[in-house]
């Protein structure tokens, strides 16, 4: 009885499986990461007997925007898809009697349920479709129980500060290789894995990967309170720092980082200023009409304080007469340097105009007489006339020979470029082919 029971039920289970199948998903919410696929079955359907882990040759499979879909047969990735659209599954090792050729059908179906009588009447197979969700998942919240080390680095001020800091804000990521997700994370589940079964372990992985980050960051130069305007450097580095065990382990990707707040110690927060105020300072009194005018502002304030001063007024105007004397002179002196500096800068970026005298030097003369010895503007020179001599060089030649050696004239060709061979007008002074000077 057994053997006819196993027979019965290998016949039917077969006979049940070769209907075609049409497998999709549901839109995935941001809290699902994997969900297997969904066999449709609505109140017209016959196929409510078949195997939900059996794929029959030939099924449809639906592919949504923001999905990706892989096959496991037998526990082993065999297919993949990312492309929005149909896809139709026809390597399957169940035959359907609706796909292909119905002779070679109907053969293949009594094989697979002679297969089963031996498994009980059963399938001894195993084909699951699995959804995994590759959009950007969005909203994961973070904040830094403990401060992370930071080294502030400023060439421009002298500063180099080791410190540490604690900041909040959110980070985004999404499944950029849904294979390996597949493999070292969520497995042969049986229905969905959701974010929250993951969520605390990549926060953790996030919250210590921020000190490699940050001293990327460092090593730029980017100061703390600066952090917040360079999310783009920020999530390139959290990239780097998180590829071994986020990238090449479970196929995930950091898409974005946003830093909502960064504090530091208030005494380092406080040297940092300080430093800044001395740069800026040393910055104003380079220009030294703005530091005559911060000692003359000095000076006034100096003066309204001795007015005030509970010794007597006179008092306190003779220590600030005492300081005057000191200030007034360098106060002088460095309006002085400022209008010298205004007065060279025109003087250095004027240029004579003019010509230059042959015999005394002088520059800018405008008339036909030097203005300071009175010589003669000099008349520009003739260009030579005639034809120059090429074997001599003798220039001026009028006739058909040479005046000096007796060559013979040479016969008018059109005169061509030595570098190139490219014909030039006579006068040219460069090639307009190559730029060779003729």
């Amino acid at each position: 009885m057994g053997l006819i029971s196993a027979a019965l039920g290998a016949a039917g289970g077969a006979l049940a499986d070769t209907w075609k199948e049409f497998f999709y998903c549901e839109a995935l919410d941001k809290e699902t990461l994997m969900v297997k696929g969904q066999k449709r079955i609505t109140g017209r359907s016959s196929n409510t007997k078949g195997n939900d882990n059996i794929i029959s040759n030939g099924s449809g499979i639906a592919v949504a925007d923001g999905q990706c879909m892989i096959i496991v047969d037998q526990g082993k990735v065999v297919e993949f898809c990312a492309e929005p659209g149909e896809f139709t599954y026809d390597t399957s090792t169940e035959p359907s009697l609706f796909a292909g050729k119905l002779g070679s059908s109907i053969i293949e179906t009594f094989k697979i349920m002679g297969k089963r009588i031996g498994y009980g009447g059963d399938t001894g197979h195993d084909q699951r479709v699995y959804y995994f969700n590759t959009k950007e998942l969005i909203d994961n919240k973070f904040g830094t129980p403990n401060p992370v080390p930071f080294r502030v680095v400023d060439r421009n001020v002298g500063l180099d500060l080791d410190t540490a800091v604690r900041c909040s804000g959110v980070y985004s990521y999404k499944i950029v290789d849904p294979i390996l997700f597949y493999t070292n994370v969520c497995g042969n589940v049986a229905e969905e894995y959701k974010r929250s079964e993951i969520q605390e372990q990549l926060k953790t992985e996030f919250i210590a990967a921020l000190q490699p980050a940050f001293a990327k960051l460092s090593e730029m130069e980017i100061r703390p309170n600066q952090i917040v305007a360079h999310n783009a450097e920020l999530e390139q580095a959290m990239n780097e720092a998180l590829s071994q065990k986020w990238s090449e382990l479970r196929g995930l990707q950091v898409v974005s980082v946003a830093i909502g707040t960064v504090t530091l110690p208030e005494e380092d927060a406080a040297l940092i200023k300080e430093k800044q105020a001395k740069r800026a300072d040393a910055g104003v009194y380079s220009d030294p009409s703005l530091a005559a005018g911060m000692i003359a502002g000095a000076a006034g304030d100096a003066m309204k304080a001795a007015a005030g001063n509970e010794g007597g007024a006179m008092n306190g105007f003779v220590g600030m007469g005492m300081a005057m004397n000191n200030g007034g002179a360098m106060m002088g002196n460095l309006f002085g340097m400022a209008q010298q500096n205004q007065q060279a800068q025109p003087a250095q970026a004027a240029a004579p105009e003019g010509w230059t005298c042959p015999k005394c030097g002088a520059a800018g003369n405008t008339g036909n007489f030097c203005g300071q010895c009175g010589e003669k503007k000099p008349e520009p020179k003739p260009e030579p006339e005639g034809w120059t001599c090429p074997k001599c060089g003798a220039t001026g030649n009028t006739g058909n020979f040479c005046s000096q050696c007796g060559e013979k004239k040479p016969e008018d060709k059109p005169a061509v470029c030595p570098e190139c061979g490219n014909p030039v007008q006579e006068g040219a002074k460069f090639c307009p082919n190559c730029g060779k000077q003729l």
